[in-house]
């Protein structure tokens, strides 16, 4: 099974009139080479039960199957969805599914690929998924964290996101990309960058980078707080002005009790969220829960 070029690629374009949708942040990736690399970072082996989110046309999809991987694909375009089952041919062990990924059921996005997944991980740690997608660049954050939230059957996530959005989900305090949503990554995964891909492999080619970053979910949180909910209402009021003080930040949320609950949690009010760390974040959590 060939890998897609950029003109197969711009030969199944102009055979089916594809136009690229911006506004679904269709930029189809059109170089075997990173194709094959993405799914060689990804560790996927034969057998692999592999979540695939915006396949696109599939050069992706290709590079998975090549290795043996049983892919379930979900596309939310209908026409992609067409071309692409018509770019695998009946032989592939793909399961092509025409849904939003960020509004279908969870059991649904996984569905069977093909059968039942063979887990590589230890008993009991889950079904053994992973997720390898060349993510539409508007919904990369929203898919993410929905994965990392709403299933632990979600071992491992390889996503091409837009350089900043993967810096974002990688990074570490005092980073300059490190927001809430950093926060909540870390909480649930160990996510780390695994390389640059620059525009000149996708078609259309965007104006920016795109990042390829791995998340690793923790068999367990690192950190012990009374309510998961309540820790990321906090995350979320801390980074909403993130040049305020916390003491200032956090006071929507804890009122007059926020200096007591920073000192409590042994965070100088005169802080910033940017500066605070996920077990820093679990302290003002549990002096929070204490202080109601």
């Amino acid at each position: 099974m060939e890998l897609l070029t950029p003109a197969s690629i711009r030969g199944l374009m102009a055979e089916h009139r594809i136009d690229p949708k911006k506004s679904l942040g269709q930029n189809f990736l059109a170089d075997p080479n990173t194709a094959r690399r993405i799914a060689t970072l990804a560790e996927v082996a034969p057998g692999d039960a592999v979540l695939e989110i915006g396949p696109g046309l599939g050069s992706l999809t290709l590079a998975l199957v090549e290795r043996g991987a049983r892919v379930r694909a979900v596309e939310l375009d209908r026409r992609l969805a067409a071309v692409l089952v018509e770019v695998l041919g009946p032989d592939a062990e793909v399961d092509v599914v025409v849904a939003d990924a960020l509004a279908a059921p969870v059991g649904e996005l996984l569905g069977s690929a093909v059968g039942p997944p063979v887990a590589r991980v230890a008993p009991g740690t889950g079904a053994g998924w992973t997720c390898v997608s060349n993510l539409p660049y508007n919904v990369a954050v929203p898919v993410v964290v929905r994965l990392l939230e709403e299933t632990s059957d979600v071992e491992r996530i390889v996503v091409l996101v837009q350089r900043e959005v993967g810096e974002r989900l990688a990074a570490a305090p005092g980073d300059a990309q490190y927001g809430a949503v950093s926060v909540k990554v870390a909480y649930y995964s160990h996510a780390s960058l695994l390389g640059v891909v620059p525009p000149t492999v996708f078609i259309p080619r965007p104006k920016v980078d795109s990042v390829l970053v791995a998340l690793e979910r923790r068999p367990a949180p690192p950190v012990d707080v009374p309510s998961t909910d309540e820790l990321f209402v906090l995350v979320r009021s801390g980074f909403a002005q993130r040049r305020k003080m916390l003491r200032r930040a956090l006071n929507p949320v804890l009122g007059d009790r926020t200096v007591a609950v920073l000192d409590s949690a042994g965070v100088a009010p005169t802080a910033r969220a940017e500066t605070l760390g996920l077990d820093e974040w679990a302290a003002v959590a549990r002096a929070a829960a204490v202080a109601a």
